[in-house]
């Protein structure tokens, strides 16, 4: 009876407001107290002794580098801050601090040889504009340019026709579609656009049944394992080749095509057995569903430049060892091209999400610290890395990469573990010959963070799927589990096999 009271809404809606700013407060309050917290602590190992640290001869620049890597590890972990944010933080500390172009209260009055080696400025600046980054926006721009010519429809259209209308077989189209999409494209965004297609599918098959569940989940798995494919399917995959390819580390010189030719098949062997677990898990009532894929292609001349630069793009990544480019110098190509034709316009360019960029950048910068301050090789010398057991090292740094990247981000997980995992392989390079030696250990914490889909805030495609409200957290996790237990086991089997071969 209240409710037909004239100010009822008004008294609602105050009640509301007060909720919200209630929740508003709480959570601004946990996270200034997150962020409290890490500094302190971050803090407190920065002024610490330097023999604190069991580490012989110490430099400032060392301890500096340590607390930072401390600072980043815990707001990444407790999103005090948001995860981009955080990577550009480090990067600004160690300009101020731990470079040639410190502030002066850092350097000056201070013994060189306390002070240890500084890192070059241009060096560190230099990780926002590295090869990688540049490969990951020739990508970025690629997706923007189909999404605007309607490629990815007419490309979807084409790719799900053959898989006919047996209900079954379209589970498999829309699984293998998304995870291709998600080799070339931002998962995210594969992710969604998918989900646009399967709804007037969905709409056909009984509410109650379980077939729909089943599709929805398709999206979210192919999305995830379809970035395993390539170099730009995922950030933690571009971190992982920096690491393997850098001419002052590893210096392994794996090309785009290189990294397809076992990776590819790895993508599509698990997006097979997604199906199975899927069909097997979520049963179709409904035998026959009839796809309906909405949107028209254009047929300009900027859409035939669209189509041929993408077609060029591709080719010359796969063959980048042939044609003898570099696999960022190809990603370019598609932004020269885009530009210039006015196919890509200033406000298309807000629409590249620079903050995975960021968040790169700043995964580098901390890899670029612990090489030039020399703590790597301090802590190769301090450290008796090669009496690890190899096993430990590989299998160890895979679960931890899926655990935690299951809790956060996949490219701060990679950030955070592929650089002192470089140390520790560079160290124990001899003993990791038994399984193959150091990329698999570096590729499969790659591969373990895209496999980490086990909530709805694991990743974004989760998310999007979650958001559908046709399926529960416990069917995501069960099935999530399946494909991480199965997906660990299956690559790092393959990564070891190949490691031995040479291929890697």
């Amino acid at each position: 009876m209240f409710k037909n009271f004239t100010g009822y809404g008004i008294l609602a809606k105050h009640q509301d407001d007060k909720k919200q700013k209630k929740a508003s407060e709480n959570k601004s309050l946990v996270k200034a107290i997150k962020i409290i917290a890490v500094t302190l602590i971050s803090l407190i190992v920065w002024c610490l002794p330097s023999d604190a640290f069991g580490i012989p001869d110490l430099t400032l620049t060392e301890q500096r580098t340590i607390a930072i890597f401390i600072f980043a590890s815990l707001m990444w972990l407790t999103e005090g801050i948001p995860s981009w944010a955080t990577s550009t933080l480090v990067i600004v500390i160690l300009l101020y601090t731990c470079s040639d172009s410190s502030l002066f209260c850092f350097v000056d009055g201070i013994d060189e040889a306390k002070l240890g080696t500084l890192i070059s400025y241009k060096k560190i600046m230099g990780c926002f504009a590295d090869p990688i980054i540049m490969l990951f926006i020739g990508g970025f721009i690629l997706a923007i340019a189909a999404t605007k010519v309607g490629l990815d429809v007419t490309m979807a259209r084409i790719m799900l026709k053959p898989f006919g209308t047996k209900s079954e077989n379209v589970l498999l189209g829309f699984l293998l579609v998304t995870g291709v999409f998600s080799m070339f494209l931002s998962n995210t965004a594969t992710a969604a656009m998918m989900l646009t297609f399967l709804t007037p599918v969905l709409k056909q098959l009984p509410a109650n049944g379980k077939g729909r569940i089943g599709l929805a989940l398709a999206i979210p798995i192919g999305a995830n394992i379809g970035g395993i494919g390539t170099p730009i399917g995922t950030p933690p995959n571009a971190i992982a080749l920096k690491a393997l390819n850098d001419a002052e580390g590893l210096n392994m010189g794996i090309g785009f095509g290189e990294w397809m030719l076992f990776m590819f098949p790895l993508a599509i062997f698990l997006l097979f057995v997604g199906w199975f677990i899927l069909k097997l898990l979520f049963p179709f009532s409904q035998k026959t569903v009839e796809l309906k894929i909405e949107g028209a292609k254009e047929t300009t001349w900027q859409s035939y430049v669209v189509y041929v630069t993408f077609i060029a793009t591709i080719l010359l990544w796969v063959l980048d060892k042939v044609s003898g480019v570099n696999s960022n110098v190809v990603g370019l190509l598609p932004v020269g091209v885009f530009c210039a034709c006015g196919i890509i316009t200033r406000k298309d360019l807000e629409e590249i999400n620079w903050s995975v960029l960021w968040m790169v950048a700043g995964g580098f910068a901390i890899g670029l610290a612990l090489q030039e301050t020399k703590l790597a090789a301090h802590l190769i010398e301090t450290i008796p890395f090669d009496t690890w057991p190899a096993i430990l090292m590989m299998v160890g740094s895979g679960i931890l990469c899926y655990a935690l990247s299951n809790f956060i981000s996949n490219t701060a997980t990679a950030a955070l573990l592929i650089p002192i995992l470089t140390v520790i392989g560079t160290a124990s390079r001899e003993n990791l010959e038994a399984l193959g030696g150091v990329s698999p250990l570096l590729i499969g914490i790659a591969l373990s963070a895209s496999l980490a889909m086990v909530l709805p805030i694991s990743t974004p495609p989760n998310a999007l799927a979650h958001a559908t409200g046709m399926i529960e957290q416990k069917q995501m996790m069960r099935v999530g589990l399946i494909m991480g237990v199965i997906g660990l086991v299956v690559g790092y089997t393959l990564l070891v096999v190949v490691g031995k071969a040479g291929m890697i």
